[in-house]
This record gives structure tokens, C-alpha cells and sequence, in this order.
């Protein structure tokens, strides 16, 4: 059996992390995640109405289906918009579990590796559990590792591109070279990126709009569930 993916002080049964957006409705959403066996659930908290009278927003929908929620800092294009937006999401949600994600282009939502250290060294800092968004680059990986993240959290290629993991090499680069877990993050097509991803030795995977984009979420919402388990299992098994 399987060891759980520790990153900080939680723990997960499922490696695959989806993410709330993009759906075309809470129903479908609901039953995607359901379907991929997600535990764990980022949400954009400056794309959210916290103040909702309804109590119908969608934090608090994931919260009564109790999945476990991990706020991200997506929008973000300064260290001082990415502090104040965790801040307001460690008020709000009560954790200090952080996506963090600063943009330093707008066209390919590439991060800022010069801002995301800077931001990172702050928010660890802080308090914070920082997982941070970052490029495919085993230097910056190193250095945020040692700031204290809890995890890294690479791109495979530009957020909802779809082309999947561009460069294995830098992967297996970082692999060699971290503690912590490594979780893909952008860039996934299909399920045989999130198999290759783990076959590569990511800890796990997150992806948003190859779920909420494809013409059957719900259904590859469970694919991208097999892709997961099944490439674990072969990096285990040793090629």
C-alpha cells in the first residue's frame, strides 16, 4: 500500500490535486471532483465572493462536501498583491496552507522567479505553508526549497496549454536535487501527462482546465484519477 502524500503537516490519501475553476457549473465541478478522487482543492481567492449573504459561494460549497481547500494567490502580478492576498486568504479560510503563484507575463501566465522568492521568503516567514508556482528549473527549485517551502510545484508548459510536460529532463533534474515534494502543475493535456509526470517522480499532480474544459469533466476527472495511481505505481516498480 501506498504511503500518503505528506506536504507540511497534512496529509493526503490522493496525489491528485484539481483545481475550481473554468467548470460550467457547481454540479459538474461537484461530481468531477468526486470523480478524480481529489482531496485536496485550490481556490482563487481573489476570484471569490467571501461575502456571499447566501452562504452559497463557492468556498463554502467545498467546505460542506469537506474537501480540503488550498487557497492560491493566482492574479498576482506583485510580492506586495501575493502577501496581502494570502493574508486575506489565512483570515478568511482559517489555514495557512498557500498556492503561491506571481505572474511576470500576462500572455503565458509565466511566474516571476525573482518576485516568487522574494514573496516566498516573506510569507514563510509569516507562517505560512508556501507552495509555491514556479518554472521548470532545478536552481530556483533548490532556493525555494531552502527558504522553507513545503513543497515546489513546476510547470510542465503555460497554464492551460494542454502541451503537457515540455522538458522531463529539468524534472528528473529537480527530483535529484529536492526533499520535498514535487507537484506538477500547468500544462496537462490528458491523462497520459499525469502518468508520465508521476513515472517521473512528481509527488503528485495538479490541473484545472483538463478537466474543466474537456467535453466529459466528470469522465476525465476519473481518467486523469487512473493516470495518477497507475504512474505512481510504475515509478515505483522501476523501469
Amino acid at each position: 500500500m501506498d504511503q500518503p502524500l505528506t506536504i507540511g503537516t497534512q496529509s493526503f490519501a490522493s496525489r491528485l490535486i484539481l483545481g475550481s475553476a473554468r467548470y460550467p457549473n457547481h454540479d459538474v465541478l461537484l461530481k468531477a471532483l468526486r470523480a478524480g478522487g481529489a482531496e485536496l482543492v485550490t481556490v482563487a481567492i481573489r476570484r471569490v465572493n467571501l461575502d456571499d449573504p447566501t452562504g452559497e459561494n463557492l468556498v463554502s460549497l467545498l467546505r460542506r462536501e469537506r474537501f480540503r481547500l488550498l487557497p492560491n494567490t493566482a492574479g498576482c502580478y506583485t510580492v506586495r498583491d501575493a502577501v496581502l492576498t494570502a493574508e486575506l486568504a489565512r483570515e478568511a479560510l482559517e489555514t495557512d496552507f498557500l498556492k503561491l503563484e506571481i505572474i511576470a507575463d500576462e500572455d503565458t501566465l509565466y511566474p516571476d522567479a525573482e518576485k516568487l522568492l522574494e514573496a516566498a521568503r516573506i510569507l514563510v516567514g509569516k507562517g505560512f505553508q508556501v507552495l509555491p508556482y514556479c518554472i521548470d528549473d532545478p536552481i530556483t527549485c533548490k532556493k525555494l526549497e531552502d527558504l522553507g517551502c513545503v513543497a515546489v510545484m513546476p510547470l510542465g508548459s503555460p497554464i492551460g496549454s494542454g502541451m503537457g510536460i515540455l522538458n522531463p529532463y529539468n524534472f528528473a533534474l529537480i527530483r535529484s536535487r529536492i526533499a520535498v515534494p514535487m507537484i506538477l502543475d500547468a500544462g496537462v493535456g490528458t491523462a497520459s501527462d499525469v502518468a508520465l509526470a508521476m513515472e517521473l517522480g512528481c509527488d503528485g499532480v495538479l490541473l484545472d482546465t483538463a478537466v474543466a474544459h474537456a467535453q466529459d469533466p466528470v469522465l476525465m476527472a476519473e481518467a486523469m484519477r487512473h493516470a495518477c495511481l497507475a504512474g505512481r505505481q510504475a515509478h515505483q516498480a522501476g523501469r
